[in-house]
């Protein structure tokens, strides 16, 4: 299995698609709580214009609310957040009482076969979605190590280039 987690924080329009294109993956799993993104300049991911390029791009979409964290453990980082006084696209990890929560209330009884399995036929990659430009950031980061860990595979994390540094995956 190969996993590919992405946010759209330090993506361009243009950077972000050719990212998708490039990204080889059987399916784009959203897992967002909300799927606007707040700023112009991100507008490109917000639903309907996401999965008009992925359309495009002949990747299908899937929103999974459930594998979005809660409104109380969003609240809870975004208090972390302004303790820390950064805001939500700085990010650099999560919070612990995130991290704890996500990982009791969401993955906790998650079967990640059966998971799979409900994406389709000969899923043999993934991309995982959400906002945070880095996945240490993210729950995205979570999802996909239990999804390493009961599968196997590999995790590739795409992330926006930095204008000083040449293209890279983590």
């Amino acid at each position: 299995m190969r996993i590919v987690t992405m946010g759209v924080y330090g993506y361009t329009a243009g950077e972000f698609r050719e990212a998708l294109a490039n990204a080889d993956v059987d399916i784009f799993v959203d897992t967002r709580r909300r799927r606007g993104v707040r700023g112009s300049q991100y507008s490109f991911a917000n639903s309907a214009r996401l999965q008009q390029t992925l359309a495009d791009l002949g990747i299908p979409y899937i929103h999974r609310l459930d594998l979005a964290p809660t409104m109380e453990m969003v609240h809870a980082q975004d208090a972390t957040d302004r303790q820390a006084k950064i805001l939500r696209h700085e990010r650099k990890v999560i919070s612990p009482a995130l991290r704890s929560a996500y990982e009791h209330d969401i993955l906790e009884g998650f079967d990640s076969h059966a998971f799979i399995a409900s994406l389709g036929d000969n899923i043999t990659s993934l991309l995982i979605f959400c906002i945070e430009e880095v996945p240490e950031a993210c729950h995205r980061s979570l999802l996909a190590k239990r999804l390493q860990d009961d599968l196997g595979g590999t995790v590739v994390n795409l992330v926006p280039v930095d204008p000083d540094e040449d293209a890279h995956l983590d």
